[in-house]
């Protein structure tokens, strides 16, 4: 018998519909899997097969064909365990097949039939939802993060069991729902440091406030223990309050890269991302086999926090000159084009004070003689961050 299942696929930020199908016929006795799939996708046969058993549903000994569509479309994740599980379920009649329709499955599965949270859920909802989708079964711990969309009907479920149940009966299914209007009323934007702790400092507040409001970019240059570092961390807490839009985004990067917080469904307080001065090009624009968001697109919507400014390789930091200019960052690879925003303000911090800004009076000459022959080569190396109008030098 055959069946079939929607359920999507990360693509970057952004997400698309992938359809699984299954079909149980006669033949030698075996669960195959087909549609260009990653060997974690291949192992979803075994760990159905196995949780399937462990919650007293044993597979018939006929070839089992599973196919995930379009086959010209790469699929990685585990995402895909609950659908193809479902579609086999359905081929089996142990669920109405009808039960299936218009509705998105996505989630992993454990040996014991329990189903494990996945990342991007808030991707693959609105992946749905734009393709006329309004029932979303996910894992139960996913199931706030995809309520936060308007018209959605997210099911949280816990167990393979719980699956069938659901599919059996939906007017019992229990439906997660998240008021985003409230949440974004209620949200505490105080930050843990808080900008008026910092006494004295004057000027670099007055600048730094300058600079917030229009999310300019801010370099500032003084002594060791003058308080750069102890700004830059307090600036978060004068940026103006998330919007809906922008905590959907903010949210859907974290969800993405798999960094949101446990029992978040909503992010209301912008990020502050300080990478070490040894971080990679990549870890900083984002990348590998499979792309991922980097630190400049962790830091949307919050700041991205350079301390040491110097100290980073010259590679690392012309990487940021595009994604600076064009607020997003595009990562070519064989298999397509990948686009994660940036829409960051960059914050350094550094100690040493060189020959150009000497002479233009910006900077105090260094008490340390030993510096002065590596200053002409620190700004010719940082000269464009100097030279850009919306930084703010001290």
């Amino acid at each position: 018998m055959f069946s079939k299942v929607q359920s999507a696929a990360l693509n970057g930020l952004d997400a698309y519909l992938v359809r699984v199908e299954a079909d149980i016929s006669d033949g030698m006795p075996q669960l195959l899997m087909v549609g260009y799939l990653s060997s974690e996708v291949r192992e979803a046969g075994d760990r159905v097969r196995t949780a399937m058993r462990n919650t007293g549903i044993l597979l018939p000994p006929k070839r089992i064909t599973v196919n995930l569509a379009p086959a010209g479309i790469r699929k990685a994740g585990s995402r895909f365990d609950l659908p193809v599980a479902a579609a086999i379920l359905a081929s089996l009649e142990k669920i109405p097949g009808e039960s299936l329709n218009n509705v998105m499955l996505t989630g992993e599965l454990s040996l014991s039939g329990q189903v494990l949270p996945v990342s991007g859920i808030l991707s693959l909802v609105e992946a749905a939802r734009d393709s006329g989708i309004r029932r979303c079964i996910v894992p139960a711990r996913n199931a706030a993060e995809g309520a936060v969309l308007d018209g959605m009907e997210i099911v949280g479920v816990s167990s393979l069991g719980q699956l069938i149940e659901v599919l059996r009966h939906p007017e019992k299914a229990v439906r997660e729902k998240v008021e985003t209007d409230r949440l974004l009323r209620e949200q505490n934007q105080t930050w843990e440091m808080d900008f008026a702790q910092v006494n004295g400092q004057a000027v670099v507040k007055r600048a730094a406030e300058v600079a917030a409001a229009g999310m300019h970019n801010l370099l500032m240059i003084g002594p060791p223990g003058s308080g750069k570092t102890m700004i830059a961390k307090r600036i978060p807490g004068i940026l103006p309050p998330v919007s809906l839009e922008e905590g959907l985004e903010m949210t859907k990067i974290y969800s993405v890269a798999g960094l949101l917080p446990e029992q978040t469904s909503l992010m209301l307080k912008r990020p502050f991302r300080a990478p070490h001065h040894t971080v990679t090009p990549e870890a900083l624009a984002g990348g590998g086999r499979i792309p991922a968001p980097g630190e400049i697109s962790l830091s949307s919507g919050g700041i991205l926090f350079l301390d040491e400014f110097p100290e980073f390789k010259r590679s690392a930091l012309e990487i940021l000159r595009q994604p600076l200019e064009e607020r997003r960052v595009c990562i070519s690879r064989a298999a397509g084009t990948y686009v994660f925003p940036a829409k960051c303000m960059l914050v350094a911090a550094m100690n040493i004070a060189t020959t150009k800004l000497i002479q233009c009076g910006i900077a105090e000459m260094p008490e340390n003689k030993a510096f002065h022959g590596f200053c002409s080569f620190v700004f010719s190396l940082f000269e464009p961050f100097f030279c850009r109008g919306s930084s703010s030098v001290f």
